[in-house]
C-alpha cells in the first residue's frame, strides 16, 4: 500500500512558522499542538525569515516594471503619431 505524503497550505506553515518565531512554546510542543515533525517546523520558520525581505520588496519590482510600461507605451504613441502626421500630410489633409 502506498502512504501519500501530508500537504500543507501555505496559511497553515505560516500559522506555524509564526507561533515558532513568537516563541509561543517550544518546538517540541508546537509539534505535538499542531501534529507535525519538529523538523518541518524549523524549517518553516526558516523559511520564513528568509523571505520576509523579498515579501517587503515586492512593491519596489513590481513599480519599476510598471514605469517601465507606461515609458514603453509613451514611446509607441509618439511614434504613431509621427507616422500619423506623416502619412496626413502626404494625403494633402
Amino acid at each position: 500500500m502506498i502512504k501519500k505524503r501530508k500537504q500543507y497550505s501555505p496559511e497553515f506553515k505560516a500559522k506555524v512558522a509564526l507561533a515558532a518565531i513568537r516563541n509561543e512554546a517550544s518546538i517540541a510542543e508546537l509539534a505535538a499542538k499542531y501534529e507535525v515533525h519538529p523538523t518541518m517546523i524549523g524549517s518553516w520558520k526558516r523559511e520564513l525569515v528568509e523571505g520576509a525581505a523579498e515579501m517587503f520588496g515586492k512593491g519596489q519590482k513590481s513599480k519599476k516594471r510598471h514605469d517601465a510600461t507606461v515609458d514603453e507605451l509613451y514611446r509607441q504613441i509618439g511614434q504613431l503619431k509621427v507616422e500619423n502626421d506623416f502619412l496626413s500630410k502626404g494625403l494633402g489633409l
